[in-house]
């Protein structure tokens, strides 16, 4: 992916992982677009940053999102890079699944559903440009997933999926499709105790890190920082089962202890 030079789509700008990609790429002269479903959350982004742009977009809605593609699309027809970042991540008792069901279909809804229909409605038009870049966002969590979040998790284990599969159909187009594979980061995405956690990675870094590596590494197909790759890499360094439960073990006595 080339760093410079692009009209970039980011959905879930406005906040955490998302702004911090959004100012990255604003600060390397790139046009970035934010997008999400709060309008104060992104005037925020925005001020912040003079230049950068915004759209709102409640990437759930799934009666908006070719009218969104078409919009962004009239309004910036030099647009050449889209970075699905908008998430949801709920806690799930699937003892009791009447009290998450709705969870779970909006987590599918935002996480997944959104992502495929945004990447379908732009496809067209990133076609178009003579380089381009699909950035899915999964999670370490798509390679063990936290049971304490399993639609979350499942989520981000088909959007990898569906990553790969993108990027083989697309493999002799001019767009590169790209796999971002966070750890746990220092956001709000479970509220602000999330974002003051010293078991997760400061925000500043991970931004930083991954900067790095998309500058170092341009055909990189997965971004992944050192603090992720024990879960990407889980399944295939053995152990997998006994490294599953403690893994989990240790985040709910984790949580417990809040």
């Amino acid at each position: 992916m080339k760093m410079t030079q692009n009209t970039i789509l980011i959905t879930g700008g406005g906040s955490g992982i998302g702004r911090g990609l959004a100012e990255a790429f604003h600060a390397l002269g790139n046009q970035v677009v934010i997008a999400g479903r709060s309008q104060q959350t992104l005037d925020a982004a925005t001020d912040a940053n003079p230049g950068m742009k915004s759209l709102t977009l409640d990437i759930a809605d799934a009666g908006s999102i070719r009218a969104f593609a078409a919009r962004v699309t009239e309004d910036f027809p030099e647009l050449n890079v889209l970075i699905n970042m908008a998430g949801v991540m709920k806690n799930e008792n699937l003892l009791d699944p009447s009290e998450t069901l709705s969870d779970s279909e909006a987590t599918i809804a935002t996480n997944l559903l959104g992502p495929i229909r945004l990447t379908t409605a732009l496809t067209p038009a990133l076609l178009k440009q003579p380089h381009a870049a699909i950035m899915n966002v999964s999670s370490g969590l798509a390679f063990v997933p936290l049971a304490l979040t399993p639609t979350y998790c499942a989520t981000k284990a088909a959007i990898h999926s569906y990553t790969e599969s993108l990027r083989y159909q697309l493999k002799e187009t001019s767009v590169q499709v790209l796999e971002l594979i966070p750890p746990y980061v220092q956001t709000e995405l479970q509220g602000a105790r999330q974002a003051n956690d010293p078991m997760a990675m400061p925000l500043a870094e991970y931004i930083a890190e991954t900067i790095q590596i998309l500058t170092t590494s341009p055909d990189a197909t997965e971004i992944c920082v050192e603090r992720v790759r024990t879960l990407r890499g889980a399944a295939s360094s053995g152990g997998y089962d006994a490294f599953f439960k403690t893994f989990n073990d240790a985040m709910v006595a984790a949580r417990s202890s809040h």
